[in-house]
């Protein structure tokens, strides 16, 4: 996508509604003005709150807003050119409880007050297989969440990524944390869900290859602090490529940084 079309999207979304780009000297170790006021000063109601982080396009976003008007959905992201196809068609629907955030991750906490939030979707994150401390699974991350999601809230993971999904059920076990569902095949384990059944652009991709797709949520409800575990875990064996995936017959013709 040429610069010109990206900047004429984020130029749009300025003019959207339901769309948040605040300056990075806004919310850089200072609160935004949003902080504990979402549901008076935004959504206007005191429906529960339920962030999708890593959002892209917004499908989940968007695709829970419509099944869930009774809740109100944050769709999280830093593309601002992904985010625009999401926020366009929550617009376009009249969906009132669908919002977007354009900021990085990391600054998360400058958006919410404790006990702000009530779940948290991870939808196909980039496994990070060389960088615990950004994979948005780690401890760092969770003692992030902690600060502005309810006491026991929960966290949903959904991935491609073996790595990802074997480190997390190592993390929530190593830390003792209260799992409600977990199927390493979701949609070969039987259990029907509508929620489950909203499908990312990445995951139609991933599922054309016959890439298994899991699903891991679990609540935060460990009052001691966090500790990664250690464990070693095979690396995945493919990659995006472009518009498609690639895949490696073995560990050892796969890049040593793959990038899902």
């Amino acid at each position: 996508m040429g610069k010109k079309n990206k900047l004429q999207k984020f130029s749009e979304m300025d003019t959207f509604p339901n769309v948040v780009q605040a300056a990075f000297d806004e919310v850089f170790r200072k609160d935004y003005k949003l902080k504990g006021n979402w549901s008076s000063s935004f959504f206007e109601n005191d429906c529960p709150i339920v962030l999708e982080l890593g959002c892209g396009k917004g499908e989940y976003t968007v695709g829970l807003a419509r099944q869930f008007p009774d809740k109100n959905f944050i769709g999280i992201d830093i593309k601002g050119s992904r985010m625009h196809t999401g926020a366009q068609q929550a617009v376009q629907e009249g969906l009132k409880n669908a919002a977007f955030i354009r900021t990085r991750i990391e600054l998360i906490e400058s958006f919410f007050a404790s006990g702000e939030v009530d779940e948290i979707w991870l939808t196909f994150p980039d496994p990070q297989m060389n960088k615990t401390r950004k994979r948005l699974t780690s401890c760092r991350f969770m003692e992030l969440y902690a600060r502005f999601l309810k006491p026991g809230g929960t966290v949903h993971l959904k991935t491609d990524s073996r790595f990802l999904y074997t480190y997390t059920q190592a993390m929530v076990e190593h830390n003792q944390l209260s799992v409600v569902n977990n199927f390493s095949d979701l949609y070969h384990s039987g259990f029907e869900d509508e929620i489950l059944g909203i499908r990312t652009y990445y995951e139609e991709r991933f599922m054309a290859h016959q890439i298994p797709i899991k699903y891991l949520s679990f609540l935060l409800d460990n009052k001691k602090p966090l500790d990664e575990p250690e464990v070693d875990i095979p690396h995945d064996i493919y990659h995006n490529a472009g518009r498609s995936v690639k895949l490696y017959e073995n560990d050892q013709q796969a890049p040593p940084d793959l990038n899902i």
